[in-house]
C-alpha cells in the first residue's frame, strides 16, 4: 500500500526536475529534505519520549531498582540490534558526516536514514546518559545525501542538501531554525556561497515548522525568561565564560578517555555492556538526574526548583538544604561526562549535544547560586543557567554562533544576546586554545580527513594519492655498474632513478645530473657502481599520507617529483604536475558531476 504513494511522490519530483530550473529544483528539494529530516526528528523524539514514559511510568518508578536495570537493558538492546541488523558495526558521532563530505563525495549509506533512529531511541529511551541531536543530525544528513543521489545531483548540490538535512534536524529538535542553519555552517565547516543560504533557511524553517505543529511542547526544550539583562553583571558573565571553557575541555577529554578505556573490550561485547551498564546504574542510583537526556532537570534548574533533582535519590532528605543541593549540582557537572562516556563506551548510541546543555545549565546555576549564597552579589540565577548552556555548547562543538542563537531561540527572544555573546566567545576561545578541534572532529582531524573552510584544501582531501602514483620509473639495484646504468638511462625519459635493495626497500636515488659528466667515459663502466652514485632521499611520501600533507612535503622540498613508499618499500613517484591536473579535474567534476 505504501509503494504506490512513494512512486507518485518520486514521479512528482522527477516531473518537477524536468520542468524547473536548476536553482528552483534545489529550492524545492531543500523543502522536501527539510520536511523529511523534520519528520525523522519528530519520530525519534516521540519514540524516545514514549519509551521513557513507559519505562518510568508512575506505578513502576516507585521501585528505585528499576532505574538501575533500564540503562543496562537499553545498551544491551542497542548492541544486540547493531549486531543482528547492522552487521555488528555502526559508526557513531558527527565525524562520519565530516568523513562523508571529505572522502566519500558527500555520499552516505541508506541505512543511515534509519539506523540512528532505532539505536539511539533504545539507548536514550531506556536512560542512557547521552543526547538525540547527533543521531538526528546524521539521519538528516543521510536523507539529504540519498535524495541527491536518487536525482543525480552533483557533488556541490549533494553537499548542500546534506547540510539542509542537518539544519532541518537541529531546527526541528529545538524549534530553532536559525540555530539549525548556523550549526550546519559552523560544525560541518562548509565553504558555501551566499546563494546557498536560501536552501539552508528553507530546510531549517520547514523542519522547525513541522516540529512546532506536531510535537508536544513538553518534548521540546523551551524556557521563559524571568529577568532582564543587567549590564552590571557583565564581569560575572565573563567569569562564567572562562569556567565554561575549562569545563568544556574537561568534558571532551573525559568522554574520550572513558570511550578509549572501553575500546579494550572490543572483542568482548557483552562484557563491555555489562561493565558499562553496571557502572552507569551505580551512578544513576546516586544521581537520578543522570538518567536519560536530562532535559527535565534543566527545566527544574531554570525554573529555580533545584530540590526536584534530589527526588527519588538517597539524598532526598537533604533536598531543602541549599548548600547540600548546591554541592550535589557541582558534582553532577563533573559526573555527566563520566556517565556520557560510559554510555557511549559500553555500546550505546547518542551524542554530546544534550550533555553539553545539561552541564552548561548546571554550571550556570552552580556559579550564580554560589555567589548569591555567599552574599558576594545578587545574580539572576535563571539567566545564568540559560547562558551557561551556550558556554558549554560553544566550547564542545566550537560553534559560538550556534550556541548564541539556539539559546536565544529557545528562550523566545534576544534579551540575553549580550551575555550569550560574552560567555560563548570566551568559552570558545579557551576551549580552542587547549583543543584545536571539537570533540567530534578530533580523531578525524588527526587523520587529515576533516573538511575545512579552505576550498583548496577541501578539494585536495578528496584526491586519493594512489590514483596519481607513476610506476614506470626504471628501478636500479645498488650493485648495478655504470655501464648498465647508462643503458637504462638511454632507454628512458626520466631524470631520476630509484635504487632498491633485494627486498624492494628504497635505499637511494640516482640523479641524471650527477652522472652526466661520467656517463660517456667507458673506462668507468665496470668500475663505478650505482651505490657509489646514489644519494639518500631527503624527502619521500608514504601512501598512507593525505594529499594535504603531501603538498606540504612538496612545498618544503621544493621538488617537482618525489618517491612514494609503502612501509619503506618503493612504490613509484608522484609529481606536482599530476596532482595539479587531478585538482583541476576535481573542480570540473564538482560542477558537472
Amino acid at each position: 500500500m505504501l509503494i504506490s504513494p512513494l512512486k507518485n511522490i518520486k514521479y512528482f519530483i522527477k516531473l518537477a526536475q524536468s520542468k524547473l530550473t536548476k536553482k528552483q529544483f534545489i529550492f524545492l528539494s531543500s523543502i522536501l529534505v527539510g520536511l523529511s529530516a523534520g519528520l525523522a526528528a519528530i519520530l525519534l523524539k516521540t519514540i524516545v519520549h514514549s519509551i521513557f514514559y513507559l519505562a518510568t511510568y508512575d506505578k513502576l518508578s516507585s521501585f528505585s531498582y528499576l532505574y538501575l536495570v533500564l540503562p543496562v537493558i537499553g545498551i544491551f538492546l542497542t548492541v544486540f540490534v547493531i549486531k543482528r541488523l547492522f552487521g555488528g558495526e555502526m559508526e557513531k558521532g558527527l565525524a562520519q558526516v565530516h568523513y562523508a563530505i571529505a572522502k566519500k563525495s558527500s555520499l552516505m549509506k541508506r541505512s543511515k536514514m534509519f539506523d540512528q533512529v532505532i539505536t539511539s531511541s533504545l539507548t536514550v529511551g531506556f536512560g542512557g546518559s547521552v543526547g538525540l541531536e547527533a543521531p538526528i543530525v546524521i539521519t538528516g544528513a543521510a536523507i539529504g545525501s540519498n535524495y541527491s543521489k536518487n536525482y543525480h545531483l552533483n557533488y556541490n548540490e549533494r553537499t548542500l542538501l546534506l547540510a539542509c538535512g542537518v539544519s532541518a534536524g537541529i531546527g526541528a529538535a529545538f524549534n530553532a531554525p536559525i540555530a539549525g542553519v548556523l550549526f550546519a555552517l559552523e560544525v560541518l565547516l562548509l565553504d558555501i556561497s551566499i546563494s546557498a543560504f536560501t536552501p539552508l533557511i528553507l530546510a531549517a524553517a520547514t523542519g522547525a515548522l513541522i516540529s512546532k505543529i506536531v510535537l508536544n511542547e513538553n518534548i521540546l526544550l523551551f524556557f521563559q525568561l524571568k529577568n532582564s539583562f543587567n549590564y552590571a553583571n557583565v564581569p560575572f558573565y565573563a567569569l562564567l565564560g572562562v569556567l565554561a571553557g575549562f569545563i568544556a575541555v574537561y568534558h571532551a577529554r573525559t568522554v574520550n578517555r572513558i570511550e578509549s578505556f572501553f575500546s579494550r573490550f572490543k572483542n568482548r561485547i557483552y562484557v563491555r555492556v555489562f561493565l558499562g551498564g553496571l557502572l552507569l546504574a551505580l551512578l544513576i542510583a546516586v544521581f537520578p538526574s543522570l538518567f536519560g537526556e536530562g532535559y527535565q532537570s534543566i527545566k527544574s534548574l531554570a525554573s529555580s526548583q533545584p530540590n526536584d533533582l534530589l527526588e527519588n535519590s538517597i539524598f532526598s532528605d537533604y533536598k531543602f538544604n541549599q548548600w547540600f543541593v548546591l554541592f550535589f549540582i557541582g558534582i553532577l557537572i563533573l559526573l555527566k561526562a563520566v556517565a556520557t562516556g560510559i554510555t557511549l563506551g559500553a555500546g550505546g548510541n547518542g551524542g554530546n549535544f544534550a550533555p553539553s546543555l545539561f552541564v552548561g545549565a548546571y554550571l550556570g546555576y552552580f556559579f550564580s547560586k554560589s555567589l548569591n549564597l555567599l552574599n558576594i552579589t545578587s545574580l539572576p540565577v535563571n539567566n545564568f543557567t540559560l547562558v551557561g548552556m551556550a558556554g558549554i555548547l560553544s566550547g564542545l562543538y566550537h560553534a559560538p554562533l550556534t550556541a548564541i542563537f539556539l539559546i536565544a531561540e529557545i528562550t523566545g527572544g534576544y534579551t540575553l544576546m549580550i551575555p550569550l555573546m560574552i560567555v560563548s566567545s570566551i568559552s570558545f576561545a579557551i576551549a580552542r586554545y587547549f583543543e584545536p578541534f571539537s570533540m567530534d572532529t578530533k580523531k578525524i582531524a588527526a587523520s587529515g580527513d576533516l573538511f575545512t573552510n579552505d576550498r583548496d584544501q577541501n578539494v585536495l582531501m578528496t584526491i586519493k594519492i594512489e590514483t596519481f602514483i607513476e610506476k614506470d620509473y626504471p628501478v636500479l639495484l645498488p650493485d648495478f655498474n655504470l655501464g648498465k646504468l647508462v643503458a637504462i638511462i638511454s632507454n628512458s625519459k626520466r631524470n631520476v632513478f630509484p635504487v632498491v635493495d633485494v627486498s624492494g626497500n628504497l635505499t637511494g636515488l640516482v640523479l641524471l645530473d650527477d652522472v652526466r659528466e661520467i656517463m660517456f667515459k667507458k673506462d668507468f663502466y665496470a668500475k663505478i657502481l650505482v651505490k657509489e652514485l646514489m644519494i639518500k632521499p631527503e624527502f619521500k611520501i608514504e601512501t598512507i599520507q593525505g594529499m594535504t600533507e603531501v603538498m606540504s612535503i612538496f612545498d618544503e622540498s621544493k621538488a617537482w617529483a618525489l618517491p612514494v613508499t609503502e612501509g619503506g618499500k618503493y612504490v613509484g613517484f608522484i609529481s606536482k604536475s599530476i596532482i595539479f591536473n587531478g585538482y583541476r579535474s576535481k573542480l570540473k567534476m564538482a560542477k558537472i558531476e
